[in-house]
């Protein structure tokens, strides 16, 4: 497996040029040659699809234990691009020595395969044991230099064995074609290969087998690699030509210098085109692999190019340079429009996110690969094999995403970074009349793109504007008022994270759970998004709130978001991965609230798995209470089972509950304790009574204690029926990450669609929630309050259009008629319907009378209807 392209990371641009050194490929059977050389290039490829396969199956492991903060993604691309690079150097000499190249690498696929079945165990272990080292909060320094070390230090015996796979492979394939320049072709094939193992694992291993299957899998294909060398090699026995063995040293530090700086100008544009990509497609696990591919797709396609046009061309190197400034720049100028662009192929889903892909990426990376071919061969002529080529590029990869995460996106921002990248390639032409002519056209366009406004990540509707903007290497924030002037947060373009419009329902989030624990007095809260949440639970007395947010951007524009109705400040927020904090952090707390997380976004996926609710379950304190809350408007029915399965696999009696009664944004929590527990209604009552809290609750509907208690869904025993058997989702078999595709059509779905399917398909009984004695009180009234419930989110679903006035009066009051006959108690359909009688009077005082007669009759044990009527009409 000689590509360099991680799967975090993307990919490397490594590369070579015209032969000098050739062997003598001697066969026992020269009838064996033909079938030898069609056979080594699907050996060549079946390498590249076990490594590529490798790399996307380690980096993701690492992102679960270490985190996804930019730094943990980083240092794993760096140590894995270290130990690639360190065994180009190391294995260079002896595979360049070896009469029998095909054994040497017969044995490298071996270790590689034997240390990808050790990895199943040892990089997961190794990688929870460190979390705790470093601590809630390290500092970014300490947090790269681990994250560079556990993986360089842990996958060292496959990365060393990797580095020179691809040096063996070029030997053998330049014995079966009895050639010396095939370097570029093997380049190619190789990371043709790497494009299959893209697309295997992400699309077919990973999500039917899970990670540690996969592993297996790609083992398997190491050994089949491996017998397969053994027996071509039987067929090759190479001998060097006297003075074909020179070494590295005559290489020289021009073609060291552009070795290591294609390497890092590659793999540079590649990380700057993927945040760029970020911020307008799905960002799905399936998105990253379509841009993969699609890099890599190019990069051999140029290589193979290469390998048949290469040798003939006049102006090699001095025209691959240019042309891979060229197209660099020419994706820059597409992504000027970008936006538009997605969202025509919006609807065509994968097959339009890989066209995107291909448009952004096809026409530089096969730039990038024919240059590649042309570097390699040159330090394959000299030297003997492509080992330094490799190694040199290498490095140049591994500080690459380093530099553009930290220096170049911060300073100049994604597109401008990208333009000066792409410009960069320019730096490497050797002056020369010819040279400057190549050049011309490309500095010319660099300079003008330079000079243009950078294209806004964030497309404002229509009357609203941009009020602030943060870009950063992991997301981009805004802030937007709409035409409404509503205020909203943004994440990379289209996720909204919460706004001024939804700040009851925020608070109501934190107030749930805060009222279900007996008497909290530590809380935790796993995302921020605007704030809000953390504000509302925040203002509850002598509660000591902490927060966990991803990203400083957001954390950034949290000020955008005071609107000064509130008094309390924002508690701590630490700017962390919230699996590795939660695995890190020492304190145990009584409430724990997790956010909102939208399933379908690449990495939200492990923040449902039954690992991560375990560590969670250890940092609950004794009568500890955590709340995880599921968007039902963005999630499809698989998902949501395998969260219910895999929650109550760690909370065996967690129930459900809602937060509120809206249709078009319905959210269940999914409640789960330390220790089994039920509810007093008495003390519930004093919470609502008591002086502090009633101003707090009151205005979030929170009047009464059957208000919170309504909210209340299902008990363990139905979720277990309501999720079914199935799969759980785990760090494993990350199941919900892998359906991102459906998650991503649930956007499009009725957003009331789940909700229903749950309300019609969980019973509420009251059984679980409160201590036998009292329950004969609250049987009665609690079942009929959920059934008004489930009738008034049912009539919310059938409206059609967007009725006002009295349209809406007459559509919505039947269903909130029906809804008050089931329960008096039934606040949310009582009210409007009292407002709705209100609004009447000033304009069909008979109609009035109508519905306040139809209220009175439908709950008569209230007297507001009644009042009302006497006052207006005289009874």
């Amino acid at each position: 497996m000689p590509d360099t392209h991680p799967a975090a990371a993307t990919g490397t641009d490594v590369v070579g040029a015209p032969h000098d050194t050739r062997f003598t490929a001697l066969t026992s059977d020269t009838a064996n040659q033909p079938a030898s050389r069609r056979a080594m290039p699907v050996l060549i490829a079946a390498s590249g699809l076990a490594g590529l396969g490798y790399e996307i199956v380690w980096t993701r492991q690492l992102s679960l234990a270490l985190g996804t903060e930019m730094m943990a993604v980083l240092g794993a691309i760096a140590g894995f691009f270290a130990g690639l690079a360190l065994g180009a150097f190391v294995l260079d000499s002896h595979i360049r020595r070896a009469t029998k190249p095909h054994q040497v690498y017969a044995a490298l696929e071996i270790i590689i395969g034997l240390w990808g079945v050790c990895a199943i165990w040892l990089l997961p272990a190794s990688a929870r044991a460190l979390a705790p080292l470093l601590g809630t909060a390290p500092s970014p320094v300490l947090l790269w230099s681990a994250s560079f070390l556990l993986p360089t230090l842990v996958l060292l015996p496959a990365t060393v064995a990797m580095g020179g796979t691809l040096t063996a492979l070029e030997r053998m394939m330049s014995a079966a074609q009895d050639a010396g320049a095939v370097s570029a072709g093997v380049y190619g094939a190789n990371t043709a290969g790497a494009v299959a193992g893209t697309l295997l694992s992400t699309f077919v291993l990973i999500p039917t087998l899970g990670f540690a299957t996969t592993l297996l899998c790609l083992a398997a294909v190491n050994a089949v690699c491996a017998l397969a060398a053994l027996y071509l090699g039987r067929r090759l026995a190479i001998e060097p030509r006297a003075g074909a063995v020179r070494g590295h040293a005559g290489i020289g530090p021009r073609l060291t210098i552009t070795l290591f700086a294609t390497g890092l100008l590659g793999i540079g544009i590649e990380v700057l085109v993927v945040r760029l990509a970020a911020q307008t497609m799905q960002d799905t696990v399936y998105s990253f692999a379509c841009l993969l591919s699609a890099y890599l797709l190019g990069t051999a396609a140029g290589g193979l190019i290469w390998q048949r046009l290469g040798p003939r061309m006049r102006s090699g190197k001095t025209a691959l340079l240019a042309g891979t400034a060229f197209a660099g720049l020419g994706t820059a100028l597409l992504a000027l429009s970008l936006i538009d662009l997605a969202d025509r192929v919006a609807d065509q889903g994968i097959p339009g996110e890989l066209g995107i892909a291909l448009l952004l990426f096809l026409l530089p990376a096969m730039a990038m690969g024919a240059l590649f071919g042309q570097l390699m061969q040159e330090v394959r002529d000299i030297s003997g094999s492509v080992g330094w080529a490799v190694g040199i590029n290498s490095l140049g990869a591994a500080i690459a995403p380093l530099l553009a995460a930290q220096l170049l996106i911060p300073t100049l921002g994604t597109w401008r970074a990208l333009v000066l990248a792409a410009t960069g390639y320019l730096l490497l032409l050797q002056p020369s009349r010819a040279a400057l002519r190549w050049a011309a056209g490309p500095a010319l366009l660099g300079a003008l793109l330079l000079a243009w406004p950078a294209p806004s990540p964030v497309k404002v509707p229509h009357g609203g504007k941009l009020l602030a903007l943060r870009e950063g290497p992991m997301a981009t924030a805004s802030v937007v008022d709409d035409a409404s002037g509503a205020r909203y947060l943004e994440v990379n373009g289209h996720f909204r994270m919460g706004g001024t419009s939804s700040v009851r329902s925020d608070y109501r989030q934190a107030m749930l759970p805060l009222l279900l624990h007996p008497a909290p007095r530590t809380a935790l809260f796993l995302g921020v998004g605007t704030g809000a949440t953390v504000l509302g639970g925040a203002q509850l007395p002598g509660l000591d709130v902490r927060a966990v947010e991803l990203s400083s951007e957001v954390v950034a524009l949290l000020p955008w978001f005071d609107d000064g109705a509130t008094k309390q400040p924002m508690p701590p927020i630490t700017v962390a991965d919230a699996r590795r904090f939660i695995v890190a952090d020492g304190g145990r707390y009584d409430v724990i609230v997790a956010d909102l997380f939208h399933p379908a976004l690449d990495g939200s996926g492990a923040l449902y798995t039954t690992e991560h609710f375990d560590a969670v379950k250890q940092r609950l304190a004794a009568d500890g209470v955590f709340c995880q809350w599921l968007p039902l408007y963005q999630l499809d029915a698989p998902s949501l089972r395998a969260i219910i399965r895999s929650f109550l696999a760690i909370f065996p009696d967690g129930s459900a509950w809602l937060n509120h009664y809206s249709v078009r944004t319905p959210m269940l929590a999914l409640i789960g304790s330390r220790v089994p527990q039920t509810l007093d209604p008495g003390r519930l009552d004093a919470k609502f009574s008591d002086p502090q809290l009633r101003p707090l609750l009151q205005p979030l509907g929170f009047d009464r204690p059957i208000d919170l208690l309504g909210q209340y869904i299902a008990d363990a025993g139905a979720l277990a029926r309501f999720a079914g058997p199935g799969p759980r989702n785990t760090d494993d078999f990350p199941f919900v990450t892998f359906d991102a595709r459906s998650n991503v059509r649930a956007l499009s779905a009725p957003p009331w669609q789940l909700l229903l399917t749950v309300i019609g398909q969980t019973t509420t009984d009251p059984a679980g929630l409160m201590p036998q004695a009292d329950r004969p009180a609250w049987d009665q009234r609690l079942n009929a309050y959920g059934q008004a419930r489930n009738r008034f989110l049912q009539a919310g679903a059938a409206l059609t259009g967007d009725p006002r006035g009295a349209a809406l009066i007459a559509a919505a009051a039947p269903g909130l008629l029906d809804s008050v006959r089931l329960s008096a108690e039934f606040e949310p359909a009582y009210a409007p319907l009292m407002s709705m009688a209100r609004a009447l009077l000033a304009s069909d005082r008979r109609g009035a009378e109508r519905l306040l007669r139809a209220i009175d009759a439908a709950a008569p044990s209230r007297g507001e209807a009644r009042d009302l009527l006497t006052q207006e009409f005289g009874g």
